[in-house]
């Protein structure tokens, strides 16, 4: 386990027991080498160099459409809550809380639609 990981050896008065300090750090984290994927590769930086999002092989495929109603369905009722809330925010004299309820309300309803349309 020595050769895995790096073990500080304990002074003399505690019988020189190897210390927790180092342990789950393999030796090659931190020396500037580059991380590895499953396949020993070195793996791209999410960003890569230009800033942009690095594209990987595969294809981005859209949502099966039950799961799209699905989330529409949640997002709509969130929407009905916090529309709940404006209104008795509002009724109750907390303007400022009635606005930013409406506006989560709206938000939530725009992104249920999206989820829907866009996939």
């Amino acid at each position: 386990m020595t050769e895995d990981f790096e073990v500080e050896r304990g002074s003399d008065s505690d019988g020189g027991r190897p210390t927790d300090r180092g342990r789950g750090r393999a030796p090659e984290q931190g020396r500037g080498e580059p991380e590895r994927g499953d396949r020993g590769r070195p793996m791209a930086h999410p960003l890569g160099t230009s800033g942009r999002p690095v594209r990987t092989g595969r294809a981005e495929t859209p949502r099966p459409l039950l799961e799209r109603i699905g989330m529409a369905a949640i997002a709509a009722v969130l929407g009905l809550l916090f529309a709940g809330v404006a209104v008795a925010a509002y009724l109750g004299g907390e303007l400022f809380l009635a606005v930013m309820a409406g506006i989560g309300s709206l938000m939530t309803l725009w992104a249920g639609a999206l989820t829907l349309v866009r996939g």
